[in-house]
């Protein structure tokens, strides 16, 4: 026999996180482009926050650079531009590395409000179709990550919260963050000079080598996605095989 009061409880309960999910989502959508559209971009200034993070590092070590960038990616501060910055002000390696752990720190927390928030209401009242895309999601995991992390399509928090809501594990997402964001981070390594003098000093020359720079990076992203896509359909196929 079920219980009236305990249906309108949780009823009323998920209404409230989906309220709040929507909220923060909302809120996200806002910084995102309040940092590119509004007063907010002028705190952005390249300069100027290379040589405060550079400072911070050399005072404090890179455990508060990595906290910074993850805290600039979880008020969903342009990826590029913080791992540029953050490449610029430590140096490839440190910038790799704050980079990369930065990123990691930021997509569990941001995936962890998602997951508190959103994903108990994707499970009771998203419907059967929406599940069973949040299941397949799931299922295919660290690539599912990889391949949203290669071509992204959204802000990073933005994505991170929707994909709390689903069925994917933090696991998938933190791990999937760390392999889909090297290509692109090691890019910005080997190439920051050309890009900063792109940059700082435009010219038809400087923009034609940064240019051809960044499709040998497109290129090797494009041929690493195509591996996950690969690998993805091989995953697919095999649990398809399997008997029931």
């Amino acid at each position: 026999m079920t219980n009236p009061d305990g249906q309108g409880k949780a009823r009323s309960a998920d209404q409230w996180k989906l309220a709040l999910f929507l909220v923060c989502l909302a809120g996200l959508v806002g910084f995102a482009l309040a940092w590119s559209w509004s007063p907010l971009k002028n705190l952005l200034d390249f300069n100027q926050v290379v040589d405060t993070l550079r400072q911070a590092g050399k005072t404090y070590g890179p455990w508060v650079a990595t906290l910074a960038f993850a805290a600039a990616l979880t008020i969903a501060v342009p990826l590029t531009f913080a791992a540029l910055v953050t490449i610029v002000a430590m140096g490839p390696y440190w910038g790799f590395a704050v980079t990369i752990g930065g990123a990691a720190l930021a997509s569990a927390i941001t995936f962890a409000m998602g997951k508190a928030l959103g994903h108990d209401m994707v499970r009771r009242l998203g419907g059967r179709r929406v599940n069973l895309v949040s299941e397949k999601l799931a299922g295919h995991g660290i690539l599912s990550v990889i391949a949203i992390r290669m071509v992204p399509v959204a802000p990073f928090a933005i994505v991170n919260m929707i994909a709390g809501s689903s069925h994917l594990r933090l696991r998938d997402m933190v791990v999937g963050t760390v392999i889909g964001m090297t290509p692109g981070t090691l890019g910005m390594v080997f190439f920051v000079d050309p890009i900063l003098e792109a940059i700082r000093n435009p010219s038809m020359i400087t923009v034609t080598i940064t240019a051809l720079l960044l499709a040998v990076v497109i290129g090797g992203i494009w041929g690493m996605t195509r591996w996950v896509r690969t690998m993805d359909r091989k995953t697919t196929a095999s649990g398809t095989d399997q008997p029931n």
